[in-house]
C-alpha cells in the first residue's frame, strides 16, 4: 500500500505538470498555490484505496465516487471539464510516469495500465 501511494503521489505530481491533464485539476492546483492540500491529500487517499482495491489487496475499502460520477463535471464541482480519450491516454501515461519514478518493474506497469484502461467507458464522457 506504501509502495502505491508513493506511485500515486508521484502521478498527481505529473499530471499536475501535464498541459493536458493539469486543466482538469484547476480546484487542485489553485489550493496548492495557496498552499491547501487538503485536496491533494483527499485525492491521494481516494486513488490510493481505489488502487488498493483494484488490484486485489486486502482490508482496504473504496469509498470514493463512483467513477462517473467522479468524472462529471455537472456531478463532481473538482472536475473541471469532461473526461476526453486524449486525457485518458495522458493519465494512464502519467501514472506509468508516477511508477516508474518508484521503480515499479515493467510488468507491473503495463498491468496497471490494463487496470486502467478498464474504466475507459465509465470516465471518458466527452
Amino acid at each position: 500500500r506504501l509502495g502505491l501511494r508513493s506511485v500515486v503521489d508521484s502521478s498527481i505530481f505529473v499530471i499536475a505538470g501535464d498541459p493536458v491533464l493539469s486543466p482538469y485539476f484547476e480546484t487542485l492546483l489553485m489550493e496548492l498555490e495557496n498552499e491547501n492540500t487538503t485536496g491533494f491529500e483527499q485525492l491521494s487517499l481516494s486513488l490510493t484505496n481505489f488502487f488498493s482495491v483494484a488490484t486485489g489487496a486486502e482490508n482496504f475499502e473504496y469509498n470514493g465516487l463512483n467513477m462517473v460520477v467522479a468524472h462529471d463535471p455537472a456531478q463532481n464541482a473538482r472536475m473541471s471539464q469532461p473526461a476526453t480519450d486524449e486525457a485518458f491516454d495522458a493519465f494512464i501515461g502519467a501514472v506509468g510516469m508516477g511508477a516508474e519514478q518508484n521503480a515499479v518493474p515493467e510488468e507491473l506497469i503495463g498491468e496497471v495500465a490494463a487496470l486502467i484502461e478498464t474504466l475507459r467507458d465509465p470516465v471518458v464522457q466527452e
